[in-house]
């Protein structure tokens, strides 16, 4: 099925990585936001559990293997053309850890960086990206929980 007017919505998944203060944003390389800092994602494949396609859509575009360590938020994105609808996506992003590997953008990703707190203004997130990564900053300054 195709993403650009879909007959249903596509189930994405993101991972917000947290690492020494620092949080992982790439640019995107394609529809939507082709050109924008967000965070890393991607598509879940049929018969992939959300934690492993987190791990894989990580380790693809980033090269950084990485450890789901719980959900922040479950959310729509709908972009509409008109009347209809052009790109209809439900996201579920984690909270991730860096385990290993080294940051170098790859798959359908032109840049990637590690980005301070107080600098993310700087790259023109969505609302909904700096919600989530401002979240995650406030979850890793509690004690880690893991769950599903």
């Amino acid at each position: 099925m195709s993403r650009e007017y879909p007959t249903h919505a596509l189930v994405g998944v993101g991972g917000v990585v947290i690492h020494r203060g620092r949080a992982l944003l790439i640019r995107r390389g394609s529809e939507p936001l082709k050109g924008e800092w967000s965070i890393p994602g991607g598509m879940v494949e049929l018969g992939e559990e959300l934690q492993a396609a987190v791990r894989r859509e990580l380790k693809e575009e980033t090269g950084l293997d990485v450890d789901p360590l719980g959900c922040i938020l479950v959310f729509d994105r709908i972009i509409r053309d008109g009347h209809r609808v052009k790109y209809h996506y439900v996201i579920v992003d984690y909270l991730c850890r860096r385990k290993r590997g080294r940051l170098r953008p790859a798959s359908d990703v032109i840049d990637a960086r590690w980005v301070r707190r107080e600098d993310l203004p700087d790259y023109h997130l969505t609302e909904m990206a700096t919600k989530l990564i401002l979240r995650a900053f406030e979850m890793v300054k509690k004690p880690a929980t893991r769950s599903a």
